[in-house]
């Protein structure tokens, strides 16, 4: 028997147009699609391709949201040990993401244990969510030679960040929006920033200026800000 292929599957940031057409074509051949749990019940990137899933086998793979390294090196582990068990049978296999798996997506870890395995994993890329954004706020990111930062908000202080020469993205910002804003304001650049929450989702809510967003807008907030340019 044949070893299946796992595929990395980016679904885009939220709204169902986005998916690729590679994406919704592996979709529609997978045997088995892996969806991630964070143990809440909420899967949003299943809700995104619900519709080209049905009648799939559905293999939950729980990803704690949790910094403590050795838990979420045996999470990963679990589910490396799950994917490559139907690898060995021949199943295809699609594991969804959010956005686009090479950018802040806990399916790498999984993959490259994968493929460490011996087993054939392929990276099928997604749109971002900052580029869902940007077009939501009918921006650019950069132009010309400007160059573009990509800055988790919510992982350590983003202070260095600022004295760099570059537009900034500043993604899972949702628990630290009030301090986002803060420093941004001390920096002299919160005129410059845009937040876009939920994007292409149910619960959208885009804001042309950061300035006068509440700080609830959830975990998935994204913040833009462009240099010299005020939005």
């Amino acid at each position: 028997m044949s070893r299946g292929i796992l595929y990395g599957l980016g679904v885009g940031p939220g709204d169902p147009e986005l998916l690729t057409v590679k994406a919704a074509r592996i979709l529609r051949e997978a045997d088995v699609v892996a969806v991630p749990d964070k143990g809440s019940g909420e899967r949003t990137a299943l809700n995104i391709v619900r519709d080209y899933v049905e009648g799939k086998t559905i293999l939950p793979c729980i990803t704690p949201m949790i910094r403590d390294q050795e838990a979420l090196d045996a999470a990963h582990d679990r589910i490396a040990d799950d994917l490559c068990a139907l690898l060995a049978e021949g199943k295809t296999v699609a594991f969804i993401t959010l956005g686009d798996p090479t950018v802040y997506a806990t399916y790498l870890y999984v993959h490259r244990r994968v493929l460490e395995r011996g087993y054939e994993a392929v990276l099928v890329p997604g749109v971002p969510s900052f580029c869902a954004a940007a077009a939501r706020l009918n921006i650019s990111l950069c132009e010309g030679s400007e160059r573009l930062m990509i800055v988790p908000a919510s992982h350590k202080d983003v202070t260095d960040c600022l004295h760099t020469d570059a537009n900034l993205v500043f993604m899972k910002a949702g628990r630290e929006i009030g301090a986002l804003k803060e420093t941004l304001r001390r920096e002299g650049i919160l005129e410059n920033a845009s937040l876009v929450a939920n994007c292409g989702m149910e619960g959208e809510q885009v804001w042309p200026r950061f300035a006068d967003t509440p700080e609830d807008t959830g975990y998935f907030s994204l913040v833009i800000v462009k240099r010299g340019e005020k939005t």
